[in-house]
């Protein structure tokens, strides 16, 4: 009888490695962001990406990040990877309690404010938040709410 492998790669570099691979999907030029939402029994819950709005088209959106008029940056419209995740999902929020997001980037405050809200216990990301008033409000935010907070480590 022959025996199970066990270089087998873990759960929490699997599920990193899906959100890294949905990031590919985003059409931004300037940051790919992708996010996967597991359950607690290792399920595949959402995975989701940055990108535009449901309809609208990609060629009409606006990149850019620093142009003179504000309504002309993407900052305003991209639904942050996170977000999509969780609006992606169809089924019951109640399968949130105790999932885990793994995210390519840290997440800003209001994705932050809906991680907690849907009941996702932990977060793991890959690269440090900035020292943006956003970022450092999603830090108080998780912390406040319980939620745990983990740089990824393969």
């Amino acid at each position: 009888m022959s025996q199970a492998r066990k270089d087998v790669t873990t759960w929490d570099k699997t599920f990193m490695d899906m959100a890294w691979m949905v990031s590919m999907r985003s059409k931004d030029p300037h940051t790919q962001v992708g996010s996967c939402i597991a359950s607690v029994d290792k399920r595949v819950l959402s995975l989701g990406y940055n990108g535009t709005p449901r309809g609208w088209p990609d060629e009409f959106f606006p990149w850019g990040k620093n142009n003179n008029d504000p309504l002309d940056n993407k900052h305003l419209y991209v639904v942050h990877a996170e977000r999509n995740a969780i609006l992606n999902y169809r089924g019951s929020l109640a399968d949130f309690e105790g999932a885990v997001l793994y995210t390519t980037h840290y997440p800003c405050n209001e994705c932050a404010k809906e991680i907690v809200q849907v009941g996702i216990d932990k977060v793991v990301y890959v690269n440090e938040p900035r020292s943006t008033v956003e970022d450092l409000a999603a830090e108080v935010i998780l912390a406040r709410a319980r939620v745990a907070v983990a740089r990824f480590s393969s």
